[in-house]
């Protein structure tokens, strides 16, 4: 089996006398994908959080290609691709203009292509000028994904992807997840959506169990 692209060992998250996470061991392999299923409030968004550099732990140990995970470390930003739920866009951007210049941020290598490429997957070619708050609520959940899709990265790490997406929207999801899969990346979601993590995940770690 290949090494784990993300280790997470013991992770315990504490807020006050609450316990969120409790011990949390789980491994992310390249081109596999885990799944974290559970109730509201059962800390899926939190351990992504703290999967990530965002949130640190009360205890435990977080590490990708081996080395403690950091999120103002080169090392992550360069690897890691997140879509969170509060994603932010810049308002004064067109879709295209948001896209473009993530993709050179990161340096990407001919980034004009790789946007077109992208806004064709995500079905945004039509607002590619409209700002991000013109878009409706599927649309702007399509260019939260579209902003990790045109940027390098080794994981993604995404909560709840599906939200706002129509059922093309959600099969769309589908096979563009089991491609990245296939391209070597690994993947960590949180999702209440059965039929996304039955087709898309490996390993489902049950977070009310």
């Amino acid at each position: 089996m290949s090494a784990p692209l993300l280790r997470v060992r013991g992770l315990t998250k504490t807020f006050g006398e609450v316990v969120v996470l409790d011990g949390v061991d789980l491994d992310v392999a390249p081109g596999s994908a885990v799944a974290l299923r559970g109730r509201n409030g059962a800390g899926k968004s939190t351990l992504l959080r703290c999967a990530t550099g965002a949130e640190e732990a009360s205890a435990g140990t977080v590490e990708l290609d081996g080395i403690d995970v950091d999120e103002r470390s080169v090392h992550v930003r360069r690897s890691v691709a997140i879509v969170t739920d509060d994603l932010d866009f810049f308002p004064d951007l067109s879709v295209i203009e948001h896209l473009d210049l993530l993709a050179r941020a990161h340096g990407v290598d001919d980034a004009e292509a790789l946007v077109d490429a992208v806004l064709e997957d995500v079905r945004l070619v039509d607002q590619a000028a409209q700002l991000p708050g013109t878009l409706s609520s599927g649309q702007r959940r399509r260019l939260a994904l579209a902003s990790a899709f045109v940027r390098p990265r080794r994981l993604l790490v995404l909560d709840e992807p599906e939200a706002r997406l129509d059922r093309a929207g959600l099969g769309w999801l589908v096979e563009r997840l089991r491609r990245e899969k296939a391209d070597g990346l690994g993947i960590l979601l949180a999702s209440h959506d059965p039929d996304l993590v039955a087709a898309v995940a490996d390993d489902v770690l049950d977070l009310d169990a």
